[in-house]
């Protein structure tokens, strides 16, 4: 099949380059409508309890959470002053009439609700309520609005603009900023290293056009998901990052083969056709292993994860594409003039005993030794995952000089609760059980952390009831708050709401469906590397091994975003104790589709070498040999593309950098360096061992 695929590219060669390009400057042109389309929300579980409280006060009380809450703090006077009280009257009026502004509500125009003043009286609240969702685009717009006009210096008095419409556009505003910068260096310093690997410019470009094409594809596809679902604004940092990431992977192969076969004689056309037909089936399995593996995103009902699911599939499809179709016709059209501005002469180049091999031998010679070291050192650095914690992105991912950090901050410390994120309770049928009700709340009340319970409100038949927390909301402590609330159980048909109760849905809703996540990847990994290798050993090693190198990375990123090391290499940052839920998800699936990616591309040289009569010893060295440069090239690059991240201001943002790169960088030294030949001389000619009748399913070679 890819060698017939090899041979209509090169006799249409012209025609395939031209619909290449066509398509990449449609795609970005379309792709680049996104940008507008996306939200910075998506952690609720649609089907979650906490969801049927949101949609019941959306659309049958008409009731929301405000978009936007002010802090009108007068710092050396009470609030009840009366010169404060009309400077803050004229101050609400005016608010009221913003556009975009549906109602207001403050310590003031309530009457003096305790609930929305400070604990020291100096400072209260002006709550905004908006006409769209909490993360919605509007809300956005107000949130910008709001923390360009009401923030700052107001008739003597100091406003501090904060609530999910401030927080959710700083976040989005800071990624898309960080996003810029992260690419300003990344680009540019990708070529150049992209260059010295190749050593020639046009070859060096290869990747870079298979990157970018992948890129603006996916922001074609990502934009036409747009139009039937909600997308996450964090989709971008992952579709950029694995699309330099696999362009360049897949170029170097691609190219690297092609090159292979010019310095063997042969013609531009039969090597395009054997580059296809090698390089290019490698390419296409290894795609599809992180395909599936990223396809497990979208098993999780958050369409937070659903959106990351979509973009991985989007950029890793788009990538094989360009690598096994439009990457072989520039080849076919540029020929022999791929060494063209030559750097250096020392490239990438057939060399069956250079280091790699060198070092493979040297590993095989005493197997043993190196696999205990090696998983020694791994469980070293696995060891600080006993401190793991979780949470949700909040307003700490900012920097804490963002101004809605600031306003944050100021009402975690001055006010007695989240006035703005209250514990919404819902009790359906409720308003004939007086007595129960009354029971109930006396024992909410005295519920640690529950700092103050509204009077029920009747509607209709349904009573509701407002409790308001001190602890942040995206918190594992807001979660345990929100268990036991839950299991106090004394009237039927209580439901629990706020955003408390949207993280502890979404975090129970994520632990729920981690093993069919992590099943469907293992399962499928297994039968892909098993049907592209014909082993049965070699995919459950794979699995194993990426197991440790996952677990590695985990117990790195828990030293340092949760016990706050390492900030002179990372970058400052809020340490909140946690790791993001979502996040470290994101970073397990991409890191195992990864390192399923370079074990293919070691795997496939091996196996090839295997076929052509070596022995294990001579197929491992011979196989390291010529794909160990590519994989250490293509991971350092890699590598260096999602460091680029870590430059971000979002904390989120650096720790997926941070975790990646190291994970990509770990993988390809002590894994693929070390563990596997290591594991593949003690386990000799039993590595490509299957019984009969299963050999019947595997690929020919």
């Amino acid at each position: 099949m890819f060698e017939s695929l090899g041979r209509a590219i090169v006799r249409n060669r012209k025609s395939a380059v031209a619909l290449f390009i066509i398509s990449v400057l449609v795609s970005g042109v379309i792709g680049s409508l996104v940008f507008s389309r996306l939200d910075s929300g998506g952690y609720s579980n649609p089907a979650s309890e906490s969801y049927e409280v949101y949609e019941y006060l959306k659309n049958d009380l008409k009731i929301g959470d405000p978009a936007i809450v002010v802090v009108v703090d007068a710092e050396v006077v009470d609030v009840t002053d009366p010169t404060v009280v009309q400077k803050a009257a004229t101050l609400e009026a005016k608010i009221a009439q913003e556009p975009g502004v549906e109602k207001t509500l403050s310590y003031w125009s309530s009457g003096g609700l305790d609930s929305l003043v400070s604990s020291d009286g100096k400072a209260a609240y002006i709550l905004i309520y908006g006409d769209g969702d909490a993360f919605s685009p509007e809300s956005q717009k107000l949130g910008k609005f709001f923390q360009e006009n009401y923030d700052g210096s107001y008739e003597g008095l100091t406003l501090y603009a904060g609530g999910v419409g401030v927080i959710s556009h700083a976040i989005t505003k800071k990624i898309s900023d960080d996003l810029k910068i992260a690419e300003a260096i990344s680009i540019p310093l990708t070529f150049i290293l992209l260059a010295f690997v190749f050593g020639a410019l046009v070859a060096s470009a290869m990747p870079l056009i298979v990157g970018v094409a992948a890129i603006l594809g996916a922001f074609f596809i990502l934009y036409l998901f747009t139009l039937f679902t909600d997308v996450s604004i964090y989709a971008l940092n992952l579709t950029t990052g694995m699309g330099l990431g696999l362009g360049i992977d897949y170029a170097l192969l691609m190219v690297n083969r092609f090159r292979e076969e010019l310095r063997r004689g042969k013609s531009v056309e039969d090597s395009v056709i054997t580059t296809v037909a090698t390089a290019g089936k490698t390419v296409f399995y290894s795609g599809l292993t992180v395909l599936v593996t990223l396809l497990s995103l979208t098993f999780f009902p958050l369409p937070f994860l659903k959106s990351f699911g979509y973009a991985g599939v989007s950029v890793v499809t788009i990538a094989v594409i360009g690598a096994i179709i439009g990457l072989p016709a520039i080849l076919a059209v540029i020929g022999k003039k791929i060494d063209k501005g030559l750097i250096r002469k020392s490239s990438i180049a057939p060399n069956d005993d250079g280091r790699w091999a060198q070092t493979a031998r040297f590993v095989m010679r005493r197997p043993v030794a190196i696999v205990i070291l090696s998983l020694i050192f791994m469980g070293i650095l696995t060891a600080p995952i006993a401190n793991i914690k979780f949470s949700q992105g909040d307003s700490r991912m900012l920097p804490e000089t963002n101004k809605a950090a600031i306003a944050t901050a100021l009402q975690a410390e001055r006010f007695a609760g989240r006035t703005g994120e209250p514990i919404e309770i819902i009790i359906k049928g409720g308003s004939s059980k007086t007595e129960e009700i009354a029971t109930y709340i006396s024992r909410l009340q005295v519920e640690p952390g529950v700092v103050a319970v509204v009077p029920p409100e009747i509607y209709g038949s349904d009573v509701r009831i407002i409790a308001y927390h001190s602890m942040l909301p995206r918190t594992p402590e807001a979660q345990e708050l929100i268990h036991s609330i839950r299991d106090l159980s004394l009237v039927d048909q209580t439901l629990v709401g706020g955003v408390a109760a949207d993280y502890t849905d979404s975090q129970d809703a994520i632990s729920q469906t981690l093993p069919w996540a992590f099943g469907w990847i293992a399962l499928s990994v297994l039968v892909l590397i098993f049907i592209f290798t014909g082993s049965i050993i070699l995919p459950i090693k794979a699995v194993i091994l990426n197991v440790l190198s996952l677990a590695a990375t985990m117990g790195v990123l828990t030293w340092v975003f949760v016990d706050g090391n390492l900030q002179w290499l990372v970058g400052s940052f809020t340490e909140t104790g946690t790791l993001d839920t979502s996040i470290v998800i994101l970073i397990a699936v991409v890191v195992f589709g990864l390192s399923m990616d370079y074990e293919l591309f070691l795997l496939s040289r091996i196996r090839e070498e295997h076929l052509a009569g070596k022995s294990n010893v001579d197929s491992v060295a011979l196989g390291l040999q010529r794909s160990g440069r590519i994989i250490t090239a293509a991971a350092a690059i890699l590598a260096f593309v999602f460091a680029a991240f870590i430059t971000s201001g979002v904390t989120s943002i650096k720790t997926m950098g941070f975790g990646v790169a190291f994970a990509i960088i770990l993988d390809a030294t002590i894994v693929r360096g070390l563990l596997v030949p290591a594991l593949m001389r003690l386990m000799g000619e039993r590595n490509w061992w299957a019984p009969k009748w299963m050999q019947r399913f595997t690929l020919h070679h």
